[in-house]
């Protein structure tokens, strides 16, 4: 009598050693249900096929011969033969007999878990490969899952299908890849209690952020419905950060979020309808609403540290991890369906820099989210069904609506992508993140506005907008060693005005933030005067006031949208650069571009010289301005005490008198920013020649000074910086911009004060940035494009000046 095979393991019988037996996918569901549930994680009750219910189906079927066949000279790089073997294949192991004993054993416990919810119960089949989730190879999408299924035949039948996947085409291209026999290699089926996400919300979840690799922070994807339409990017999911430092010290606060399109949700259709799932449009409502709350939103991020601490403490070093997730509209709860380890960002060396320049420029056709850094140029190739794959050339630039999981063999001939729909997270960005090329995605229209044949450059190298334009335009690369850039005494500070590159700026060799300016988050983040948000009546075009209305409408007021939107912008570059000290530049506006803001005109004066006008700490107290100031406080309270993001250190711009500084810092106090409170420091700009001439008294009330050397040079030589006319005698190197530095450096060093410069000057004039470094300023705070150089430049100074035993 034959021994009984067993086919089927329930999750609480498995763990992560469990690999070879049930596959990556199936072993850490187990691991996760049996260890962490008792840490509040939710995972659905469910069962794994063993492999063994595979290597039986192939041996009692006799097919592996025949799989072998089909294999064995095949070319992958052949669309067409790779899609005709791989069809064969799969029918070979479809229609090979089920054997009866796994049959029944799979039935039985369907039926258990039937007896568990009841009798309305659906499950997700999903494959498990014993390759799969491996620290150097995921297997991610390369198998087939099955929602929605029911018990009986249409459960064995789903089954089938997952264990037939072994060979879909791109899963026998990914082996190719990796170097894995395609018959070392086993299958198992997880069959789980079917999470009702298509009344709810789905998604995925990083613990790093997946385009800079940076690891402080949980990402999360969401949208409507079932998670296959964010993992394939069908639709633009939101978008969610927290901080993990600042929330593991309990600021539970969300630190950034973006609102997504989220065009479709997959739902269960019903078996009446012939498929188990369903797509179908979303309403306006649910396209303007997140898809998460924020309390959601950091249960999903408890879950998320929960497993990374798990399969680190496992591990020699942090494990990144890649999760999915699921919302129950049913039970109100969320659960996890799936992690593993994060193979691609994660494995980058972050000692290596490599920056892409465009050298030149050409016509934009189209922009969405940028996925990697690069740039490429090639042909464009637009796909809109599977005949046009064949045709498709290694260089090619694939435009699509979207990609599928299919498509891995020929976007790896791809020198980009460029997709409609889709999220950073989406299976176009996973692909094209692993491959190492640009990507640009959801651009909502690449495949109207570029033609097939046209010559295209793609550039994600601005951040988080990538752009494709018109043409082949000149690109440049530069590789640095980090590891090779020294370290000076004089503190190395970057200036950062665009959140979107916080998180690569940071990798930089720095020491801090040394100018966040306010205006430009405000430019790009909010877009709206704030005394529109307050007074929209007062703005006279209807359009403008629609639009204020628009922008503000899922906010309980225009003041929160103004305070949320500021602070996330300021919290995620105080985040990026934690605990560093992140110095934020309270707003310095002109007249002129604060009437370029939304509903700005109504609320400006004009001006015949707005940059001697009303700008900077003038306007703080001023009735114009005051409830402005208020909101722009309010934000940078919230930074600090609900983010818990207190490296941010404020400073006053263009404050022309000391009986100003004590208006303006009392004002501030009065709204809970007081100087020396919660370790707040609040700095001045050193911009106008009173600044320098009465530094005793501003250092009175101030803990520093950043020299602004654009302002000063331009008040110091009485030239408007905005005058082409007069350009010539702007220079920061006359004899009398040397003397206001001197005076400046060392009113601050006598007063007991921090020293630093934020202006262009030690960039661009190695004899500025010598005076400084020797007169022992503190601190250079460069824009991310010299730092480095400059960087090295000091370090140069500092040896001369060793070497000369002390310097000037």
């Amino acid at each position: 009598m034959n021994a009984r095979v067993d086919y089927v393991r329930w999750f609480q019988e498995l763990g992560s050693e469990d690999l070879a037996l049930v596959g990556g996918k199936n072993a850490s569901l187990g691991e996760m249900y049996r260890v962490l549930s008792s840490q509040g994680l939710r995972v659905p009750n469910g069962f794994a096929t063993t492999t063994a219910l595979y290597r039986d189906l192939l041996a009692q079927g006799g097919i592996v011969a025949a799989l072998k066949e089909a294999l064995q000279t095949l070319d992958v790089n052949d669309v067409a033969a790779l899609q005709r073997q791989g069809q064969r294949c799969r029918q070979l192991v479809h229609g090979a007999p089920f054997p009866e004993a796994a049959r029944i054993q799979i039935l039985a416990a369907f039926e258990t878990l039937r007896d568990l919810y009841g009798d309305d119960l659906r499950v997700a089949v999903r494959s498990s490969a014993t390759a799969e989730d491996l620290p150097d190879a995921s297997f991610a999408g390369q198998h087939e899952s099955y929602l929605n299924i029911a018990g009986g035949e249409t459960l064995i039948d789903a089954c089938r299908r997952c264990l037939a996947s072994v060979f879909t085409d791109r899963a026998i291209r990914y082996r190719a890849d990796h170097g894995f026999d395609h018959f070392d290699f086993a299958l198992s089926v997880g069959v789980m209690k079917m999470v009702r996400a298509d009344i709810g919300s789905s998604g995925v979840m990083f613990t790093l952020d997946t385009e800079s690799g940076f690891r402080d922070v949980v990402l999360i994807n969401a949208a409507w419905g079932l998670g296959e339409n964010v993992v394939q990017g069908t639709v633009d999911p939101d978008e969610f950060y927290v901080h993990k430092p600042t929330f593991r010290d309990g600021h539970r606060t969300v630190l950034r979020r973006k609102l997504g399109e989220k065009q479709m949700r997959m739902v269960c259709s019903g078996h009446r309808r012939g498929e188990p799932t369903t797509n179908l449009p979303t309403s306006a409502e649910e396209r303007g609403r997140f898809a998460l709350t924020d309390p959601q939103v950091l249960e999903l991020t408890d879950a998320a540290l929960i497993i990374e601490n798990h399969y680190s403490s496992q591990a020699a070093r942090p494990v990144p991890m890649d999760i999915e997730w699921a919302s129950d509209g049913l039970d109100g709860l969320m659960y996890i369906v799936q992690a593993r380890p994060e193979t691609v960002v994660s494995r980058v060396d972050p000692s290596q820099l490599v920056r892409y320049r465009l050298d030149g420029s050409g016509p934009e056709l189209a922009r969405g989210r940028a996925v990697g850094a690069g740039v490429a140029s090639g042909v464009a190739r637009v796909v809109r069904d599977l005949r046009d794959l064949v045709v498709f050339e290694v260089g090619d630039i694939l435009i699509a609506d979207t990609t599928a999981p299919d498509w891995g063999p020929v976007i790896k001939k791809a020198a980009a992508v460029v997709t409609n729909r889709g999220g950073r997270t989406c299976h176009a960005a996973i692909v094209a993140r692993e491959l190492g090329i640009p990507a640009v995605v959801g651009t909502g229209n690449a495949t109207e506005c570029i033609s097939a044949g046209q010559i295209l450059t793609v550039s994600c190298a601005a951040g988080e907008v990538g752009r494709v334009l018109e043409g082949d335009v000149a690109f440049s690369i530069e590789t640095t060693d980090l590891g090779e850039v020294p370290r000076p005494a004089t503190r190395m500070m970057v200036n950062v005005g665009n959140p979107d590159i916080a998180f690569r700026t940071a990798m930089l060799p720095n020491d801090g933030v040394g100018l966040a300016r306010l205006e430009f988050i405000i430019n790009e983040y909010v877009n709206a005067h704030p005394m529109a948000l307050l007074y929209p009546d007062r703005v006279t075009d209807v359009g403008d006031r629609n639009r204020l209305a628009q922008l503000t409408r899922d906010f309980s007021t225009p003041a929160d949208f103004f305070v949320t939107r500021l602070s996330e912008g300021v919290g995620t570059i105080a985040a990026a650069f934690w605990p560093k000290p992140v110095v934020v530049r309270m707003s310095d506006f002109k007249t002129n571009e604060y009437a370029a803001l939304l509903g700005g005109q109504a609320f400006e004066p004009v001006e015949a010289n707005p940059m001697l006008g009303f700008r900077g700490a003038s306007r703080y107290a001023h009735p114009a301005y005051r409830e402005g100031f208020a909101l722009e406080c309010a934000a940078m309270r919230r930074v600090r005490e609900d983010m818990g993001l207190t490296n941010v250190r404020l400073m006053i711009p263009f404050c022309r008198r000391v009986v100003e500084a004590k208006k303006v810092l009392a004002l501030m106090a009065e709204h809970g920013l007081q100087r020396g409170v919660n370790d707040l420091e609040i700095y001045v700009m050193c911009e106008i020649p009173n600044n320098v001439i009465l530094i005793d008294e501003f250092a009175q009330h101030f803990d520093g000074f950043s020299i602004g050397s654009n302002d000063l040079t331009q008040l110091t030589l009485g030239v408007d910086r905005d005058s082409e006319l007069v350009a010539f005698d702007f220079d920061e190197r006359d004899p009398g911009m040397f003397r206001m530095l001197e005076m400046a450096v060392q009113g601050a060093k006598r007063n007991g004060r921090h020293s630093g410069i934020c202006g262009q000057a030690p960039s661009d004039y190695p004899e500025v940035a010598e005076f400084l470094v020797r007169l022992g300023i503190d601190s250079l705070s460069l824009s991310p494009d010299v730092l480095l150089a400059t960087t090295r430049l000091v370090a140069e100074i500092e040896a001369r000046m060793a070497a000369e035993g002390g310097g000037g």
